[in-house]
């Protein structure tokens, strides 16, 4: 007791010695792999080592104000010394904390984002003279209670009056400091979002909310128990402060609302409400099944080469990638890629979801939701089956024969039929889809916090090369279609790599695209002959499309959807309500989940 340094329990337990989260993240790896040792003067980890498990701070709690007294007797050689002494303990305490304020808060990452008010006020400037006048209110006040003088009575009323004032201005002062860390809050929301800016706010928070812990124990008349109530709160923050998923969980809980957000303005467009709207979802779904024929021929065409695994997959990659490009230039739909951003535009709905009038809303939305997808499912397979049909007879009468041999389409029917994996890669798939939208979500994100488009506009070296006027386009342009090319590059290069990276370690990962599928059917069934449709192996793959497409968007959507859900914060509650809606609609009207009103 007399020889470690207990501010650092008191200030700095539960923070990151670096405002970084990535240094967070290792620094608790590191307590996880390595053991700790007593021989330290850090009170912090001797006192995590003593109190490891989250029971200690519910026997710690059960200790009542009369034994917390006996306590401190127990370990005092002088009681009113060591009362002093703790009072000066957590005076520095509130030194360090206020000092940890003031830098993060004068960081130029923060103070730039913060409102014109809030940078006015200077909140974060005279933070240090109100502990200073704290410090000297408070133990110019324990000196006149000690005084055996005539008018120490009269002294010590007017030292109250002083510390009450003290008090009361660094209080206020604090509650300034949070409203900017509040304005900053909002800055996110308009200009980005990411996990090392949104940790640093975190920790700027928690250190107000310390000061706050502090000063209550710190004016408490009881000083033993508000020293057992520190350390029973120490227990808690010392097992929060060991876990890596909490760390990753509460600094990344904004980064998804701001993903799921930017998602949910894409996914609008998917969603068809009117007849007119369901009629041009029907023909962008039959544009994408169009192009999706000449990736199918692209596919081929890399197969037919011979490469390597890896090189196959690459170029193979490229294909994918540069056909989902080109049809989100050419304003076409891909089914399969719409639900991942459809859920969060779905999930944002449900801000209101306490209200009746909402919930039936939102289940309104359902039906329309899924009416879309499975319109554009099927104008994806109607016309992406004649088209690599037209492909083929182009190949024959350029070739002299089909676009894949008869061996390679005995393998597309192996690898489709309904009685082999197809469903858990049609599954895995739509995995594959929900972490494109992520990544597209991320993209525009990271496009938007680095204000890429201004820089296109303005930038000196950009400007001199493509021009004013095309400069203000082109960044028109990208703010518009980044999380789309990011979404079907990355979609395109998963379904590439993944096979071959997942093969080299011996367990092959495959996909299995609704769209693609079809359209390597088309392409296997044009190779073999009308007499292939006399087997009964055509007849499984093709019943295996349905299902395909049902999993690639089902998958998708279910972890889209709970992201959204999460980052909105809607209760377990609310979510069963949901559901039973839905259920509810579907028995009394399913025409709506599939025909337009």
């Amino acid at each position: 007791m007399q020889t470690v340094d207990v501010t650092t329990l008191l200030a700095d337990l539960g923070f990151a010695p670096r405002t970084a989260f990535v240094s967070e993240l290792a620094e608790r790896l590191r307590r996880k792999l390595l053991p700790g040792t007593p021989e330290t003067q850090d009170a912090s980890a001797l006192f995590l080592m003593a109190a490891h498990r989250r029971f200690d701070a519910q026997w710690m709690a059960a200790v009542s104000e009369t034994q917390a007294q006996q306590l401190a007797r127990l370990l005092a050689t002088d009681v009113a010394a060591d009362t002093l002494r703790w009072q000066h303990q957590v005076m520095d305490a509130l030194a360090y904390c206020t000092a940890q304020i003031q830098a993060t808060g004068f960081a130029p990452e923060l103070r730039l984002r913060m409102d014109e008010a809030t940078q006015n006020s200077r909140v974060f400037h005279a933070l240090a003279s109100d502990v200073d006048a704290l410090r000297a209110a408070f133990f110019s006040r324990a000196h006149l209670a000690t005084a055996q003088v005539p008018s120490a009575a009269v002294e010590a009323a007017k030292a109250d009056a002083a510390l009450e004032e003290v008090l009361s201005r660094y209080r206020d002062r604090l509650d300034g400091c949070r409203q900017a860390v509040n304005s900053v809050y909002a800055h996110l929301d308009d200009h980005g979002v990411s996990v090392g800016m949104v940790f640093r706010l975190r920790q700027l928070r928690a250190r107000i909310m310390r000061v706050r812990e502090l000063l209550d124990a710190f004016m408490s008349p009881s000083p033993s128990a508000a020293a057992l109530k520190l350390l029973t709160r120490r227990v808690v923050i010392g097992q929060d402060g060991k876990s890596i998923g909490n760390l990753i969980g509460a600094n990344s809980t904004l980064l998804s609302a701001k993903i799921t957000e930017r998602s949910s303005e894409v996914g609008e467009r998917y969603i068809t409400r009117t007849r007119a709207e369901y009629k041009d979802m029907l023909g962008k779904a039959m544009g994408g099944g169009m192009v999706t024929a000449l990736t199918t021929l692209l596919k081929f065409s890399v197969v037919a080469i011979g490469l390597s695994a890896f090189w196959s997959g690459f170029w193979s990659a490229v294909a994918y990638s540069a056909t989902f490009i080109l049809i989100q230039l050419l304003h076409f739909t891909l089914a399969t890629k719409q639900p991942a951003v459809t859920a969060h535009a779905m999930a944002v709905k449900l801000r209101d979801v306490e209200s009746e009038t909402a919930l039936n809303g939102f289940v309104d939305e359902v039906a329309n939701l899924m009416r879309s997808q499975a319109t554009a499912v099927f104008g994806n397979v109607f016309l992406v089956v004649p088209v690599v049909l037209l492909i083929n007879a182009a190949v024959v009468l350029v070739r002299g024969q089909p676009m894949i041999s008869a061996k390679e389409a005995a393998y597309v029917l192996h690898s489709l039929t309904l009685l082999g994996p197809t469903v858990i890669w049609a599954a895995f798939t739509g995995l594959l889809l929900f972490a494109a939208s992520l990544v597209a979500g991320w993209a525009e994100n990271w496009f938007v916090l680095h204000r890429l488009d201004s820089a296109l506009r303005h930038n000196p070296r950009i400007t001199a090369f493509l021009g004013e006027d095309r400069g203000a386009r082109w960044s028109a342009f990208m703010r518009a279609n980044i999380s789309g090319f990011a979404s079907n590059i990355s979609l395109g290069f998963m379904l590439g790599l993944i096979p071959a990276f997942t093969g080299f370690f011996g367990f092959e990962l495959e996909a299995r695209h609704v769209t693609l599928s079809t359209g390597q059917l088309a392409a296997a069934g044009a190779s073999l002959g009308l007499d292939a449709f006399r087997q009964p192996a055509i007849w499984l793959c093709i019943a295996s499309i349905p299902l395909i497409g049902a999993l690639n968007i089902g998958v998708s959507f279910f972890c889209a959807f709970r992201l959204a859900l999460r980052a909105h914060s809607v209760s377990s509650a609310n979510r069963a309500r949901i559901r039973s809606a839905i259920l509810t609609r579907w028995r009394t009207h399913p025409a709506r989940f599939f025909l337009p009103d």
